[in-house]
């Protein structure tokens, strides 16, 4: 969704800017955003990573981390950004609900992975934790600021109740 010059991205999305006033901002629980750009020409955009990989064909194709990088770097490359003057910084990642295997820190070393296999230098990063995150990003120069949202608690799943015999759930 863009307003203005500020444009929030969701899971699967990834935006690019190069204009000093641009903002690109999301927030983060276990999911990761790669901020990456070309100094030299302006040019930078951040995605927003689901889970690292498909693990096993069971959720279909929403968000993957290599499909979403190679997106993110095909778009800064259209506008003109040469690959070999990236920097990246990498935010999210956090272990926001207990008892689940721990995404957050799948999601961060999938990207750590990624980044060092095409020379990519990580400049920064804030991962893991047990707080979300709301990043804002400015393509044009590489400023990212990063803002922890919540109390930082680990989510306790509640269990679905069993179901009755002939039971309605309604919901609103």
């Amino acid at each position: 969704m863009t307003r203005g010059e500020q444009t929030y991205i969701v899971q699967g999305e990834h935006a690019v800017g190069t204009r000093p006033t641009q903002v690109i901002s999301t927030i983060l629980g276990s999911c990761v955003a790669v901020c990456l750009w070309d100094e030299t020409a302006g040019i930078g955009g951040m995605n927003h990573i689901l889970l690292p990989d498909d693990a096993g064909g069971r959720i279909g194709a929403l968000s993957f981390g290599a499909s979403d990088m190679e997106r993110l770097v095909n778009a800064l490359l259209k506008e003109g950004a040469d690959r070999r003057r990236f920097q990246a910084k990498m935010f999210g990642g956090a272990a926001i609900v207990a008892g689940l295997s721990d995404i957050g820190a799948r999601n961060a070393s999938f990207v750590r992975g990624f980044l060092k296999a095409d020379g990519i230098p990580l400049v920064s990063d804030s991962v893991g934790g047990t707080r979300a995150r709301q990043v804002r990003f400015w393509p044009q120069s590489g400023r990212a600021q990063v803002r922890f949202v919540g109390h930082g608690e680990v989510v306790e799943p509640v269990p679905a109740p069993a179901p009755r015999a002939n039971a309605v759930e309604l919901f609103g």
